[in-house]
């Protein structure tokens, strides 16, 4: 069912901006221009998590929201950098997926709807997919700013607790008060579900929640315990205030990831097991094995049947999405053209490359961060900072099958990724410097050989 317009970048069709946001917008314009690094840093993720995505700038039917304008000015960072700052690691094969997922996606679905409006909508998320994630590959560089993301989105976490505690007692969101969200709540079954700054209660919560296992990493650090544990209190406060089961399932997910370090040397057999009993259940259940999806309700409020059946019908409908996806999803069911599941979305709007583009990323991620755990054997706070990592994307793959992204949440996705591309980069064993050995058929050329040799490109030395 193809939606009511496609807007560059859809919402409101006038200017949305309260003076309060026009002035903290430009404040945090002019730091990420001219800040160093890490206030730049801070201030992009400060305007991006903690403005509405709704506050937006029309200018002669083209959107810009805050979150655009803020990214553009990353982008300009970059640009006018004086060192020309390449990525750290160079362009590696999880930036290379990234960047071919986002533009999969955007040829598939303007194929699929050839229609000017679907064109410009493409165009507004394929600037806000490729410039969030390379802007963020720009400013985190190492652990120290992958540190300082940490620290920031548990501050924006604390505040978005506080605020959205204040909405169960009040049942007004201070932040739509402003505008670009809804000022009053959202009740289900005599329940508020807070929303904070974010579009919709579920991915506020899930900020939350998929924040949890960075923020315990966070805590091993000494010199930054008072922030973690203030982040650490509201994003559970955001998980709970929320009252959504695939929420809670997200928060208990990333916690479980964290509760199988014991058993880190054991994850191959770990995987064989569960994968094998996935596939016994599938063969003794009456039905498929996603009907579990249809008894996990932890609120006594979701919609349970709803996420449950839209994987079914996305699944047996194959062949209607496989090839550019496909606008009659809506024809499928009841509620069919709610897609609140990223895995189905990536299918329905861009096709089997963009859905295959999209696992691939995920299991590229995983692979490099158990590669590298293995690479840093012996350093414990090493291994556990990668450890946390992968927990941390464990809660983000549960939360799928519950909403897609479409608010500030990206963002939060995008960092994730960003600071598994990095680290990832740039671990060495044991903090060991990394071994030179000799090319056989250069005699006077040597390269400082990585471990990895897929994150970096040979340097080459001419030894005089």
């Amino acid at each position: 069912m193809e939606p009511d317009h496609y807007r560059f970048g859809g919402g409101s069709s006038a200017t949305v901006l309260h003076p309060l946001v026009a002035v903290a917008m430009v404040l945090a314009i002019f730091l990420i221009l001219w800040a160093p690094l890490k206030n730049a840093l801070a201030s992009l993720l400060l305007a991006i998590f903690l403005i509405p995505k709704g506050q937006v700038l029309v200018l002669a039917g083209v959107h810009l929201n805050v979150y655009r304008i803020i990214l553009l000015a990353g982008l300009a960072r970059w640009v006018i950098s004086k060192r020309k700052a390449p990525l750290t690691g160079g362009f590696n094969s999880i930036d290379r997926l990234f960047a071919a997922g986002a533009i999969a996606f955007f040829v598939i679905f303007s194929l699929q709807y050839m229609a000017t409006q679907a064109l410009i909508k493409a165009l507004g998320d394929l600037l806000d997919a490729l410039a969030g994630y390379f802007v963020l590959r720009f400013f985190i560089r190492d652990r120290d700013t992958v540190r300082e993301t940490i620290r920031v989105m548990a501050i924006v976490a604390f505040i978005a607790g506080i605020c959205m505690l204040n909405e169960q007692r009040t049942g007004v969101n201070v932040f739509g008060l402003l505008g670009g969200t809804l000022s009053i709540s959202e009740t289900r079954n005599g329940a508020i579900r807070s929303m904070g700054p974010f579009l919709h209660s579920i991915p506020a919560g899930a900020f939350g929640a998929t924040l949890v296992p960075l923020l315990i990493w966070l805590w091993s650090e000494k010199t930054f315990r008072k922030t973690a544990i203030l982040g650490f209190l509201g994003a559970t406060v955001m998980a709970i205030t929320c009252h959504s089961s695939t929420v809670l399932g997200c928060y208990v997910a990333g916690i479980f990831g964290l509760c199988m370090w014991p058993l880190r040397k054991q994850m191959r057999l770990i995987r064989y097991g569960l994968l094998l009993s996935v596939i016994v259940l599938h063969l003794v259940m009456k039905g498929p094995v996603w009907s579990l999806l249809e008894h996990i309700d932890l609120t006594g409020s979701s919609e349970n049947f709803h996420r449950y059946q839209l994987v079914d019908t996305f699944i047996r409908h194959f062949d209607e999405w496989w090839l550019l996806g496909t606008q009659n999803n809506g024809s499928w069911g009841w509620e069919m053209a709610d897609t609140s599941n990223e895995y189905v979305t990536y299918g329905i709007g861009g096709g089997l490359l963009s859905f295959v583009l999209f696992i691939a990323i995920i299991s590229k991620c995983l692979g490099r961060i158990g590669t590298k755990r293995k690479l840093v054997s012996g350093n414990r706070s090493e291994e556990w900072f990668f450890w946390c990592l992968g927990s941390a994307m464990l809660s983000h793959l549960v939360v799928f099958i519950g909403i897609d992204y479409f608010d500030q949440m990206l963002l939060a996705w995008f960092a994730l990724l960003v600071m598994i591309s990095t680290s990832v980069s740039t671990a060495t064993p044991n903090g060991k410097a990394k071994p030179v050995r000799r090319l056989k058929n250069l005699k006077r050329w040597y390269f400082d050989h990585e471990l990895d040799e897929e994150f970096q490109e040979p340097k080459l030395l001419n030894v005089l």
